[in-house]
């Protein structure tokens, strides 16, 4: 299987990429500025007309489920940023 076919299959890469409540930025959870991260959240979650919820709880909601389905393979010190936008947001 091709790496591109590969990875559209993981239900995972396909609700970061097309998640019914918020257009992510491309990369947010690759950046090292927690206040960006949690700010691009936070416009991503106000601007969206999908959301089911508060416009924190969407964003923490995103940022939450990156955490929990990335976090064994994740190096330290990238969860500690991920953390540190948790406490910005």
């Amino acid at each position: 299987m091709a790496p591109a076919a590969r990875d559209d299959s993981r239900w995972v890469r396909r609700v970061m990429r097309a998640s019914d409540a918020l257009d992510l930025e491309p990369g947010v959870f690759t950046w090292t500025d927690p206040a960006a991260i949690a700010r691009s959240l936070m416009r991503s979650a106000r601007a969206s007309t999908r959301r089911k919820s508060t416009p924190f709880r969407s964003a923490m909601s995103m940022l939450v489920f990156h955490l929990n389905r990335c976090g064994r393979r994740m190096p330290p010190e990238r969860r500690a940023c991920l953390e540190a936008a948790k406490d910005e947001l």
